[in-house]
């Protein structure tokens, strides 16, 4: 098939012509090319899950998750707007606040997708009520530590164990508010599951639930990855 018989299309984000194959969600297509939406529950080797909207963008005039909207040719879309960064902020601050997010304190601060999308916003505070939920700490398992404290219910570690390493480990839970992650074990403790620190679900949680025994600081606080650049220059999934 010559080219002529198959042009590039594309849309417009933000005033820019980017090219997308057949199939591709907005957020496919702009991080394929080195441009950054803020996302949290998006990984680029699972299925869109659409649950923080934080990459919600103006499609056409109206809102949609661009991790779940497919691109089409001639789309105007909208992402690096006052309006779309102030809704995301406002998103990320009800994130905080659901949770116990204290970031000085977590092993995870530096990479924590949660805390540089929050930077990237300009998040001066919560803004909100915290609501201190009641979430244990399970340390039963030898290698791995779990701080559903910190949970932000993206799934990722649900899918990876699911989809990857085949074991199936978390699920998620409850209704509204008590929403919450549910370990699949007798017991509900992580030590009677069959992870490893081996398993693709020990390694992408965005925050700092499932974290490494023994490894705390190992790499210094100003060393870390967004230490060095803030996460709209390191767009994942982007060719080099």
């Amino acid at each position: 098939m010559t080219e002529d018989m198959n042009p590039v299309q594309s849309f417009s984000l933000d005033g820019d012509d980017l090219p997308f194959a057949a199939g591709e969600t907005l957020l496919q297509a702009a991080t394929r090319a080195g441009r950054y939406i803020p996302h949290l529950c998006w990984h680029p080797d699972f299925a869109a899950h659409g649950s923080c909207r934080i990459c919600s963008v103006k499609v056409n005039g109206r809102v949609g998750a661009a991790c779940t909207v497919l691109a089409s040719a001639g789309q105007a879309v909208e992402s690096n707007t006052d309006e779309m960064n102030r809704q995301r902020k406002t998103l990320l601050q009800m994130l905080f606040v659901e949770g116990n997010h204290f970031c000085p304190s977590c092993e995870k601060s530096g990479n924590c997708l949660l805390q540089a999308t929050a930077y990237q916003m300009g998040m001066e505070g919560p803004h909100f009520e915290e609501f201190y939920p009641n979430r244990p700490v399970d340390a039963s398992h030898p290698d791995i530590l779990l701080d559903l404290n910190r949970c932000i219910l993206c799934e990722l570690c649900v899918r990876a164990s699911r989809e990857v390493d085949g074991k199936n480990i978390f699920a998620i839970g409850g209704h509204g508010v008590g929403t919450h992650l549910l370990v699949n074990s007798a017991s509900g403790q992580l030590g009677d599951t069959r992870m490893s620190l081996a398993d693709r679900a020990a390694h992408i949680c965005p925050v700092g639930v499932i974290l490494p025994k023994r490894r705390g600081f190992v790499i210094p606080i100003g060393q870390r990855r967004f230490d060095a650049k803030p996460v709209s220059q390191q767009v994942e999934g982007a060719p080099e």
